[in-house]
């Protein structure tokens, strides 16, 4: 099962042996490669839709993993008995729902031991979320896939020490690895961060607020993050 950039670096970050959920799995690509590649044992794939499912049961049938993989359709991970699986990976949606989805299931969690997440967005979120509720961040990558930088992060039980909000934004541990695309990851954010600067520009009032008092203090801490 060849998978792109994005869910390649998701099933790098699963360690190997055990049972694994693939939460939002879409059409069952992770999970089968999951199998194929010696990374789990059993997978437990879930889409909130039948559409999904019944996609990833084509996969799974394709490729004849029916012992290997199970799937099953339901809310994030409410189709997960506690102690089911070791580790959970949710891919391909915002950060600020996938808190959601933790929040939901907090039986499951409190079992679980690493879970493997890439956000589309939310990451700042996501990152605070993780800290406030006894876990870390272990490891972080970016890759590229469909001309777009995602981040992926392997988050692990363990209270730390929050990170500062900019860098929980930037990624803890991407910024102590710098990796190479690192550079345009926070050139995203300034890119971001600029351009609503410039819609507030246009009106005095909103020049005159703390708000964008704080966005033009955050341009210059984005800036000179990218010195180093």
């Amino acid at each position: 099962m060849k998978l792109d950039a994005r869910l390649q670096a998701v099933l790098d970050f699963v360690p190997e042996g055990g049972a694994v959920a693939d939460i939002g799995t879409d059409h069952g690509y992770l999970a089968a490669a999951l199998i194929e590649e010696g990374r789990a044992e059993h997978v437990i794939a879930s889409d909130l839709n039948l559409g999904p499912c019944e996609a990833a049961r084509r996969t799974v049938r394709e490729q004849n993993l029916k012992e290997q993989i199970e799937v099953r359709q339901g809310d994030g991970l409410t189709v997960l008995a506690p102690g089911e699986v070791q580790t959970a990976c949710i891919a391909g949606m915002g950060g600020a729902l996938m808190a959601d989805i933790l929040e939901a299931a907090p039986l499951v969690v409190r079992k679980l031991k690493v879970l493997v997440l890439q956000p589309m967005n939310g990451e700042y979120e996501l990152r605070h979320y993780l800290y406030q509720h006894s876990w870390h961040i272990a490891d972080e990558t970016l890759v590229v896939a469909d001309d777009r930088i995602y981040t992926v992060i392997r988050a692990e039980k363990g209270r730390r020490k929050m990170p500062d909000p900019l860098t929980l934004e930037i990624g803890p541990v991407l910024w102590e690895k710098k990796p190479e695309l690192l550079r345009h990851h926070i050139e995203s954010l300034l890119f971001a961060t600029r351009r609503a600067a410039a819609g507030m520009e246009k009106s005095e009032r909103a020049k005159k607020s703390a708000k964008y008092k704080k966005m033009k203090e955050r341009i210059k801490a984005l800036e000179e993050r990218l010195v180093w």
